[in-house]
């Protein structure tokens, strides 16, 4: 399938009518009430003390730009760090320059809705978790008068949204969501999933510098490449990584079958065997453990979201809100 046909602003045909679990798929009905439930929280430069954007951990929101305002005499209750020292010496009298915040800066919302994300052994599927923290950050973002826009991607297809500031922008990325997340079931056509750095390149054409990028997946798929890739991404932008992770992540079942699949091959799995189960975790925690290196490395943040747990009330706690 070429780029162009799989490059829509829609990623699916409409849904199947029909009453769902919640809990396994989303719906565009579910996507909108989630809006009026999480005003209080914010993804601006200013954080409350206890949210994990506030860069007690290394990483930090940086906010949109500054614009020159105007130069002006200093102040006594002026910051000397806004001095002029130029013209100030120039002059002779102290002068400082005056900047103002940019008006808005574009967020760009990625998610994952891959059949890697299908699947939860608690609460929701990680797919669940992932949409409905896209759509909390979508109404906020655009509630603080910022531009939104977005990433959705699946196996075979992904929807490109640009940046906006409208109610429309917004609508037409909770149906795309909606849209990749009722595609997701068991009897899905099995196919190679579209890789995840295909995915990064994606976003870096369109948040080429200044941007908010926010990335929500179980980052299942991380190598050499997604590192210099990730690293490129926060030299120019602010990044936000929402980890959704299962507990099965950090501890398996005493003791079941299970069958694993890369969507064209599958193998039963014997977790009562030690040295299976074992590999299985050393692999997690691998993982897991070089995605949160990258938070030391590359000063992007790192949001964790877990299956076993209501997507909302997570978020208000990771963003220090009551």
């Amino acid at each position: 399938m070429d780029r162009a046909a799989r490059t829509r602003t829609g990623l699916m045909p409409p849904p199947k009518p029909g009453v769902d679990d919640p809990r396994v798929h989303v719906s565009l009905a579910s996507l909108r009430a989630l809006e009026y439930r999480a005003r209080q929280i914010t993804f601006t430069s200013k954080q409350q003390a206890h949210s994990a954007l506030n860069g007690r951990h290394g990483s930090r929101i940086r906010g949109r730009g500054l614009d020159f305002l105007e130069l002006r005499d200093y102040l006594p209750s002026d910051d000397v760090r806004a001095i002029d020292w130029k013209v100030t010496a120039r002059t002779g009298k102290p002068h400082v320059r005056v900047f103002t915040e940019e008006r808005d800066r574009p967020t760009l919302i990625v998610v994952d809705q891959r059949m890697s994300m299908f699947f939860g052994s608690v609460l929701n599927m990680k797919s669940v978790t992932a949409a409905e923290a896209a759509a909390i950050t979508a109404f906020r973002v655009l509630d603080q008068g910022d531009r939104v826009g977005g990433i959705i991607f699946g196996d075979t297809r992904i929807a490109e949204l640009r940046p906006r500031r409208n109610r429309a922008a917004l609508d037409q990325f909770l149906i795309a969501l909606s849209r990749a997340n009722q595609d997701l079931h068991a009897q899905a056509t099995t196919s190679s999933p579209l890789a995840f750095n295909d995915v990064l390149r994606a976003v870096q054409r369109i948040a080429k510098r200044d941007h908010l990028v926010i990335i929500l997946s179980d980052f299942a798929e991380v190598d050499d490449t997604t590192r210099v890739l990730m690293s490129g991404l926060t030299r120019r932008n602010d990044v936000v990584l929402g980890l959704v992770t299962d507990p099965t992540a950090r501890a398996l079942p005493d003791s079941t079958q299970f069958t694993a699949s890369d969507g064209a091959l599958q193998a039963e799995l014997d977790l009562t065997d030690a040295p299976t189960r074992d590999a299985l975790l050393r692999y997690s925690a691998d993982r897991l453990k070089a995605i949160h290196n990258w938070q030391l490395e590359m000063r992007l943040s790192i949001l964790p979201l877990t299956t076993a747990q209501d997507t909302l009330p997570q978020i208000q706690h990771l963003m220090g809100t009551r």
